[in-house]
């Protein structure tokens, strides 16, 4: 289990909250490094090295085509690299398609990151309470991706072990998928269906029910929201005071290199690598009492 994963489900959500805030109304060059390289790196941390070079590789083409395609279709800036069709390719309008593609990039893999952390359990704790059906329905929608991945996985290797697919021929392929979208949409709705007649049994929503609850705030969660909100106002203060605004068009501006921008760039990426700070944290601290047995 992770570590940072096994804080409160408040904090968590209120941590998860402030970064997707930052990434989509930043266009800041250095803000958006950092938060890409939070999310990176964090995602390391839960999964294994080949499925993060997968992703890495995935979103690298993804990159270059957002980058490309950008100039492209937008023409402002003052900088002319080149004519195309007697259309300018200028540097301000691939540059600015290099930013929009790290902050989708990055909002992609702080979304993979809060599917690993905040399962459904800690989603109806939060919000079962205020709006019980909303909070299902928004807990299944969550885990519906990752979900369907998984058993879409097994039902192929379910099918294959059953001598399917046996050939190579694209008849079989076509009928394969399609026999496979059959099953996995019956399992899809079953599976719905189910998860609603188990919580309706179990009186979920009713008024004056007693939930059950492993989760409680403890010190460590208090210290642990105490420097998110800390970091959280001080990133705040700074897109507040113009500290981080950054415009591309017609000339590009420079990035700021005063004391001050190099603090809050700072908060920054301390703020975005608290959860890869905590498991290297804790990995150290069992490793060390690994050593001491």
């Amino acid at each position: 289990m992770s570590n940072f994963g096994s804080y409160h489900p408040g904090v968590l959500f209120l941590y998860y909250m402030m970064v997707l805030l930052f990434a989509m109304f930043s266009v800041q060059p250095v803000v958006l490094v950092c938060i890409l390289a939070g999310g990176i790196f964090f995602f390391g941390m839960l999964k294994p090295l080949r499925e993060l070079a997968r992703n890495l590789a995935y979103y690298f083409f993804l990159f270059l085509l957002l980058a490309v395609v950008n100039p492209l279709f937008v023409h402002n800036g003052e900088t002319i690299l080149f004519f195309m069709n007697d259309n300018p390719i200028t540097l301000e309008a691939f540059f600015y398609g290099m930013i929009v593609a790290v902050m989708i990039i990055a909002v992609m893999f702080w979304c993979k990151n809060y599917n690993e952390i905040m399962t459904s359990d800690k989603f109806i704790y939060l919000f079962g309470k205020v709006t019980p059906r909303l909070s299902l329905v928004l807990s299944m929608a969550l885990r519906f991706i990752p979900l369907f991945r998984r058993q879409i996985g097994a039902i192929s290797k379910t099918q294959k072990a059953m001598g399917l697919y046996s050939t190579e021929s694209r008849t079989d392929r076509v009928l394969g998928g399609m026999r496979l979208f059959d099953s996995l949409l019956s399992w899809s709705i079953e599976n719905s269906l189910d998860t609603a007649d188990a919580m309706k049994a179990r009186g979920y929503g009713l008024p004056g029910r007693v939930n059950f609850s492993m989760f409680q705030f403890r010190k460590r969660d208090g210290v642990l929201l105490g420097v998110i909100l800390l970091l959280g106002i001080f990133i705040m203060a700074g897109f507040f005071c113009g500290q981080f605004d950054f415009y591309f068009y017609p000339v590009m501006d420079e990035i700021p290199k005063t004391v001050r921008a190099v603090c809050l760039y700072g908060c920054v990426l301390v703020f975005m690598t608290l959860p890869t700070l905590l498991e290297i944290k804790e990995k150290l601290q069992w490793n060390y009492l690994k050593s001491k047995i």
